[in-house]
């Protein structure tokens, strides 16, 4: 089994919205997401600008997405379909955020849950919790490593 992380196309905004209605936990429907303001055509705009999100596939069949905000240096979603958590999937997806926002920013943040898998997933890949927000969720940082020659 070989994961392939790419870049999103604007014809990915289904699965991609498929793939996020699909959590059991942070669960959104595509109403609550439409509240938001996250949209198939807003996503589909912002791929539309340039690389801002990418998807994992496995045998060319879509099971996540990692998302980042140029404008504030945030990894704004990753997320793994739950039959193929546990493989590697949200591992190199985050790399690939991290990746592209380090070339931008010294520090990069993100929001979870407190008390969530991602919580953990999140501090296993060495960020650091910073502080509590409102909703019950946890800011994280990470700091461009000098020796990574990022």
């Amino acid at each position: 089994m070989s994961i392939q992380v790419r870049e999103a196309r604007e014809t990915d905004t289904g699965e991609i919205f498929a793939i996020r209605t699909s959590m059991a936990e942070n669960h959104l429907s595509i109403e609550q997401l439409a509240e938001m303001g996250i949209t198939q055509e807003a996503i589909a705009a912002m791929i539309a600008q340039g690389p801002c999100l990418w998807v994992a596939e496995i045998d060319r069949v879509p099971v996540g997405f990692s998302m980042v905000r140029d404008e504030t240096g945030c990894v704004f979603g990753l997320f793994v379909r739950a039959d193929h958590e546990g493989l590697g999937v949200g591992r190199l997806l985050l790399e690939r955020a991290e990746h592209h926002l380090f070339a931008k920013f010294d520090e990069i943040w993100l929001e979870t849950e407190i008390g969530s898998r991602a919580f953990t997933f999140y501090e296993r890949a060495g960020w650091i919790p910073v502080e509590k927000r409102d909703r019950g969720l946890m800011k994280f940082v990470k700091v461009r490593s000098v020796a990574g020659g990022l």
